[in-house]
């Protein structure tokens, strides 16, 4: 409808908290199966925005840091989703198909060379080692990759300068300033139950 009215949409997760199959207690393969199904519907659909999109479990009455950090590292794989597939000499590999002939690998060709970093994105939080290494490394799972993941994002956080509207950046104008900015928008709005 929104794009028939040429407006932005806003495109949901798809669940409710009564639909029993969207109840996931941990961010385990069914729980990360449900959200990106759901949110895969959105994108065709032309929603300019999507509303839940990671981190809800338990039909979005609970949050998970890890399940977040997983369902944002593939929603950063969907980013180039709705642009499609572009076909052209160089998706479709023309030119490796008459460097390499019949017969032989393309991994050394110049068009795999050309393309390899960029063809395809390499989510975060995957680990893409053989199985064994990956044993003999201590079989850290995806959400024991995403826990970690999400506490070194925390730790490594700087908060952004706030603009005070004072000219400056410092830390003492925000302080002194953020009392007023308060004052100023209490006295904006009437007290509410809420």
């Amino acid at each position: 409808m929104a794009r028939w009215c040429s407006v932005n949409g806003r495109g949901g997760w798809g669940c409710r908290s009564e639909r029993r199959e969207f109840h996931h207690q941990a961010p385990d393969v069914p729980a990360m199966m449900k959200g990106p199904m759901s949110m895969l519907s959105a994108i065709p659909c032309g929603a300019h925005f999507i509303l839940h999109s990671a981190g809800f479990l338990d039909g979005l009455l609970s949050l998970s840091d890890e399940k977040f950090m997983m369902d944002a590292d593939l929603c950063g794989s969907l980013h180039s989703y709705p642009d499609g597939v572009v076909i052209d000499d160089n998706t479709l590999a023309v030119g490796a198909f008459a460097e390499v002939g019949p017969g032989n690998r393309f991994f050394g060709c110049s068009d795999t060379m050309a393309n390899d970093k960029t063809a395809f994105r390499d989510a975060a939080l995957s680990d893409n080692e053989p199985f064994e290494k990956w044993a003999a490394g201590g079989s850290i799972s995806s959400p024991e990759r995403a826990n970690l993941g999400w506490k070194k994002q925390l730790a490594d956080y700087k908060a952004p300068p706030l603009d005070t509207g004072t000219g400056t950046d410092t830390d003492t104008d925000t302080d002194e300033a953020l009392p007023d900015v308060i004052a100023r928008r209490k006295a904006d709005m009437a007290d509410a139950w809420y």
